[in-house]
This record gives C-alpha cells, structure tokens and sequence, in this order.
C-alpha cells in the first residue's frame, strides 16, 4: 500500500502543482473566463488516465500465461523507463517549471480557445499516463484485494490537499527537499519494478535462472508474515530471489542513485571584464 500511496502523492502533486500554475496565472491576468477551458483539459486528461489504466488490465486479464508475463515484463519494463525519466527531468527542471507552463499558457491564450484546452490537457496526461503505468507496473504479484488502489487513491487525495494548500499559500513545503525524499523513494521502487520484470521475463522463459536461487531467507523473511507482505508490496524484496533478480536490483539501483545524488553542476557566471581605467 506504501508504494501505491507513494506514486499517488508523487505524480498527483506533479499533476496539481501544473494546474495550479496554470489556474494562478489565468487568475492574475484577470482571464478567468479561461478557467473552464483549463479544467476542460484536466478532465480530458484524467479520463484517459484512467482508460489506459482500464486497459492496461484488460488487455492483462485476456492473456494466456505465457502472454500475460510477457506483457507484464514489458510494462514493467516501461514504467521503469518512464519513471526513472521522470525522477530526473523534475530534479533538473522543477525551478524553471513555472515559468515555463506560464509562457506556454501565454501563447496558447494568443491561439485561441481550443490551444487552452490542449495545452492543460496535455500538461496534465502525461503524469496521469506515467502514474497509470507505474501503478499497473507496481501491483503485479501484488495481494488482489482493494488495498493498492486505496493506497493510490489516499495518495492523489494528499496531493490535492498539498496542491490546494500551496495555492492558498496555507502550505509551505519545501518542494526541492520533496521531490529529493519521494525521488530516492521511488527509485528504490523502480528497482523493484525492474527486478519483477526480470522475473516475468524469466517465467515467460525469455530468460534462463528462474530456480538459480540467489539466497533463501524464507525462515527470516516468510512471504506470508506481514513484514514479508510489506517488503514485498513496496520494495518488491522477496525471501527468494533468482540470481537474475539480484543483479537487475543493483544493475539499476547503484548507478541511478548515484547519478541522483551526485550534486547538480551549475554553470559559473562569468565575470565582467576589468574597464580600461581599471
């Protein structure tokens, strides 16, 4: 439920904080004849979220055994691209990112009325799109029950809170600290991801090893205590693991926090040139 709840507060708060730019601007410019235009958009693009979402397991459930792992590898496969992707284009751009929906509104606004409504709609789809994925990619192997999508539901709910709460300015959080702290956490939830891919990919007989155990600490870890179920639901941490497994963990998992934590560098200003009398 963690990990659901975690990808819920992590993309909607993306999601929120894009139409709360949008939202800001057009009620500061005086356009809020505008409005119904953005939240034309938004609604557009939840709907299709949850379509793909929808899809997603449709196509899951029609599948044979053999069809469906390799369909679950391949989604997992792409979440973890998509997320990874995501992780760092927000650690990179989320100073600017303001100032960039805010141009982009601007000139949408001088195109017309139509340009308003996709310019919010696709601001919006892509993290509804990327979260559809991600949650699908997470709860695979997952319990069955409706505790991933309360967890993912809680988490949208937090994120709309926060979102609201920063546009009324009753909220303030430090958003570079948060997206640091949901980024590691979300990192350690891709690597999972990945490892599960790996083991689709094995059980789809695409890749060899699935009995090449890499350790047993099943008298440690059993699958069915709760610490078990909780590892295994956020962190995909498993009592045995093939050696597969292990290795796409850390192939992953050392080299992306690595570059996640390794500081940012920034371009020196260059100085002004000594004048002549100088």
């Amino acid at each position: 439920m963690f990990a659901s709840y975690l990808i819920g507060l992590r993309e909607g708060l993306e999601a929120t904080l894009v139409v709360s730019v949008l939202v800001a601007f057009l009620v500061k410019s005086d356009r809020k004849d505008k409005l119904p235009l953005v939240w034309t958009g938004v609604a557009g693009a939840i709907a299709l979220s949850v379509g793909f979402g929808a899809l997603l397991t449709f196509t899951a459930a029609t599948l044979g055994h053999t069809g469906q792992e390799l369909f679950d590898a391949i989604t997992s496969l792409l979440a973890v691209v998509f997320v990874t992707w995501m992780i760092f284009w927000m650690r990179r751009t989320a100073r600017a990112l303001s100032g960039e929906l805010r141009g982009k509104l601007a000139d949408a606004l001088q195109m017309g009325s139509l340009a308003v409504v996709v310019m919010a709609f696709l601001a919006v789809a892509r993290e509804g799109l990327e979260t559809a994925l991600l949650f699908f990619a997470s709860v695979q192997g997952a319990t069955t029950d409706l505790t991933p999508l309360t967890g993912i539901l809680l988490g949208l709910l937090t994120s709309v809170t926060i979102g609201w709460g920063l546009y009324r300015s009753a909220v303030r959080i430090n958003l570079t600290k948060f997206f640091t702290w949901t980024g590691l956490l979300l990192i350690l939830v891709a690597a999972g991801i990945f490892k599960y891919g790996v083991h689709d990919l094995q059980e789809a007989n695409l890749l060899p090893g699935l009995t090449t155990y890499a350790f047993d600490i099943t008298a440690v870890l059993p699958a069915d205590s709760w610490y078990g179920a909780l590892l295994s639901g956020m962190l995909n941490i498993t009592p045995q693991p093939s050696v597969a497994e292990v290795v796409a963990w850390l192939v992953y998992l050392v080299p992306t926090l690595y570059f996640f934590l390794r500081p940012q560098r920034v371009t020196p200003t260059a100085a002004p040139a000594p004048s002549a009398s100088a």
